[in-house]
């Protein structure tokens, strides 16, 4: 038996919320076997999203339809909350989870669109921060 259950992070800003995915105590020693951490965000080209932050399921309940359960969960989420689209990130080793959110309709956005991916770290952060 899977049970989602949701969890909202850092008090009443709730920057993040999470859905774990839980088996019945009988079936292992583990209860918690996956979960999903996604906030929720604005594109002024698309509008509201659901950005799917962090996604695991452990690798020996990998293949039981857990996480097309949770990805399941996470899809009517963001349809009650109107969002128009998903967005994630995925590594491009990992093979296995390209194909999965595939099946499931996702478009790669670094091939079809171009898009690349940039972070500028806190000591960027500080040293524009203070500029003058």
């Amino acid at each position: 038996m899977i049970v989602l259950l949701r969890i909202s992070g850092f008090g009443n800003g709730n920057l993040h919320s999470v859905r774990l995915a839980e088996v019945s105590p009988f079936v292992s020693e583990h209860c918690i076997v996956g979960f999903a951490m996604y906030y929720f965000t604005y594109d002024p080209w698309i509008g509201k999203l659901l950005y799917l932050e962090d996604f695991y399921v452990m690798a020996e309940y990998r293949g039981l339809g857990i996480g097309s359960e949770i990805l399941k969960n996470l899809s009517q989420v963001a349809v009650r909350s109107r969002c128009s689209s998903m967005h994630f990130l995925v590594a491009e080793w990992n093979e296995p989870s390209i194909r999965f959110y595939k099946r499931r309709g996702a478009s790669d956005l670094s091939t079809e669109e171009g898009w690349r991916l940039f972070k500028i770290d806190k000591e960027y952060l500080l040293k524009m921060a203070t500029e003058e």
